[in-house]
Order: C-alpha cells, then sequence, then structure tokens
C-alpha cells in the first residue's frame, strides 16, 4: 500500500470517528470477538484464573417478572451499569460485546442453569474477579424490583445483593441506586467530581432507554440496519443519551449500515488498542475464521450462587 493511500485510509478512520463517535464502541459482537470467545472455550485449561480484585464483568439480568415488555431491560440494565462502572479509573470492565459472544459461544439459554461451581469457570473465561448480575422482578402497584448480586469469583463468596425498585419511568434512578451499592461493596472511594460523573444518567426518558436497548438487542441478532433505527429513535428522544451515538457510529464505520466501508483490519487494530479486556485476549494470534450460523441473542449465563435458598440468583 502506498503511502498516500495508506494516509487516505486513515484520515477516513479518523473521519468516521469524528463525525459518527467512537468507532469501537463494543456493542457490535464481530466475527473477530466471536473468534476469541470460540478460542478461549477451548484453551481454557491454559487460561490463567485472575486475582486482580479489580477486573469485573457485569452479565445480563434476568427477567423473571413475567412481563415480556420488561426483557429489553435484561441486557439494558448491564449496559448502563457497564457503562457507569467503566468511568471509574480503578476498575477494568470487561466489554458488553466479549460477554455476549461468550454467551453464544457456551450455548446456554435463559432456562439452562448451571452448578454452583460453574461460577469461577465464567470468571475465568471473562477474566474478571468479581461477576455482577441478577433478576428483574415484578412488584405492586407496576413497580419493577430490581435484586443484583456481586460475585467473587475466586472465593466463589456473595459480596452483597443490593436490591432497588421503582416505576418503569424510574429506571434511570433504579440503576443508579445499585450501581452506588455495587460500588460501596468494591469499596471503592468516589471523590465528588466522580460522583458528580456517575450521577448523571445515561437518560432520564424511559422510552430513549428502551429505544436504545432494542439496538443493542438487534445489533447482537446481527440485524444492523433495525439498531441503526433504534440509535437514531434514541437519540431524536434524547440527543444526549449514552452510547446510542458511539454505538450508531461504529455501525458505520464497520460498514455494517448504509455509508463508505472502512478498514476493517485498522478498525480492529484501534479498538485493541483501547480495549479494557486486552489481558484476557488468547496470546497466540488467532486466524479469523467464518462466523457461526445465527445464534440466539437471548442466550445467557444462569449462576446459582451458593448461600440462596431456592435456585439461587441468576447470572445472566
Amino acid at each position: 500500500m502506498s503511502f498516500f493511500n495508506s494516509c487516505s485510509m486513515c484520515f477516513s478512520i479518523v473521519l468516521s470517528i469524528t463525525l459518527f463517535g467512537n468507532a469501537w464502541a463494543g456493542q457490535v459482537v464481530t466475527d473477530d470477538i466471536r473468534e476469541w470467545a470460540k478460542q478461549a472455550v477451548m484453551s481454557e485449561k491454559s487460561i490463567e484464573t485472575v486475582s486482580t480484585a479489580n477486573t469485573l464483568a457485569v452479565l445480563n439480568f434476568l427477567n423473571r417478572s413475567g412481563k415480556e415488555e420488561l426483557a429489553p431491560l435484561q441486557k439494558g440494565l448491564a449496559l448502563m451499569l457497564i457503562t457507569d462502572l467503566s468511568i471509574i479509573k480503578d476498575l477494568q470492565v470487561v466489554e458488553r460485546s466479549k460477554i455476549q459472544a461468550l454467551t453464544e459461544e457456551i450455548g446456554l439459554g435463559t432456562s439452562g442453569l448451571i452448578e454452583q461451581g460453574s461460577a469461577p469457570r465464567i470468571g475465568k473465561l471473562l477474566g474478571a474477579r468479581r461477576l455482577v448480575g441478577g433478576d428483574i422482578a415484578g412488584s405492586v402497584k407496576d413497580k419493577i424490583r430490581v435484586q443484583s448480586s456481586l460475585l467473587d469469583v475466586q472465593s466463589t463468596a456473595v459480596i452483597g445483593q443490593p436490591i432497588s425498585e421503582g416505576v418503569l419511568e424510574e429506571l434511570f434512578r433504579v440503576e443508579k441506586d445499585l450501581l452506588f451499592d455495587i460500588v460501596k461493596l468494591l469499596k471503592i472511594e468516589v471523590p465528588p467530581d466522580l460522583e458528580a460523573k456517575l450521577r448523571k444518567p445515561c437518560s432520564s426518558k424511559t422510552t430513549a432507554l428502551l429505544a436504545l436497548f432494542t439496538g443493542v438487542e438487534a445489533s447482537d441478532r446481527k440485524d444492523y440496519e433495525k439498531a441503526a433505527e433504534s440509535y437514531r429513535k434514541a437519540l431524536k428522544l434524547d440527543s444526549n443519551i449514552c452510547v446510542a451515538n458511539d454505538a450508531l457510529g461504529e455501525l458505520q464505520a464497520l460498514g455494517l449500515i448504509a455509508g463508505n466501508k472502512r478498514s476493517g483490519a485498522l478498525l480492529r487494530s484501534l479498538r485493541d488498542s483501547t480495549s479494557l479486556t486486552n489481558q484476557i485476549t488468547p496470546k497466540d494470534e488467532i486466524k479469523h475464521l467464518p462466523s457461526p450460523d445465527q445464534v440466539p441473542s437471548n442466550t445467557g449465563i444462569n449462576v446459582i450462587f451458593p448461600g440462596n435458598d431456592t435456585v439461587g440468583t441468576p447470572i445472566r
């Protein structure tokens, strides 16, 4: 490739990032990420257990409310928590796309409970010392009740189980209650400037949040045009909503929706250089393989935590 062509490509990437936001927003489960998940499972025995306490993964919540309209919150709550926790410099948070790829690779559905002893395995594969997840339940007077669980992978001990409830229109507040309880359980000091950032809601408009969550679900199903449509709807409802602009830019930059197709290799290089989970990428270089056939995106990891009375608190 000539110097001028190389410069032209770089300019194209920079322009894409400038116009459409963060081109490696971490919402698209690419073939490379799916290949990472496959190789992680295949080389599981050689992956070292993470002992660093500041590594954390937020898994999908499980909708136990019996209300289908609350299904988008399964990935939505996890998305909001990941977005907020990633602001904290003392934490290394696993990207949502890697978690999704791993759940697809393991092939566990929403009813596939696994044994208590499997929690350390999930943390090892994700490169995380702590796991966060929980349940979404219905409550009286149209309120939703969310119980989260924070698990220490190394000891398999449940550190705490924060609970928050409210009407659906207060979803942003419910998430913030869980967030600060989780931060407190992690014993992280939050100075005033950081607290101000964490207090800022992804959006106070529930309709915008639901549109965002719908976009993430569509993206996981490889329906990228529907994802883009949902992200645009979210931005129309709230121009300051978190994630949506970057996620839309990621689709554009990867050439998954209408627009100039960008260099996949260069985008992967940019993404790899900024990933919060580089430490869990297999050491050997992985050759690109074709992606598997369509995989249902509602797969999840349901971990039965020790100490629970019945089926336990699942983490998806």
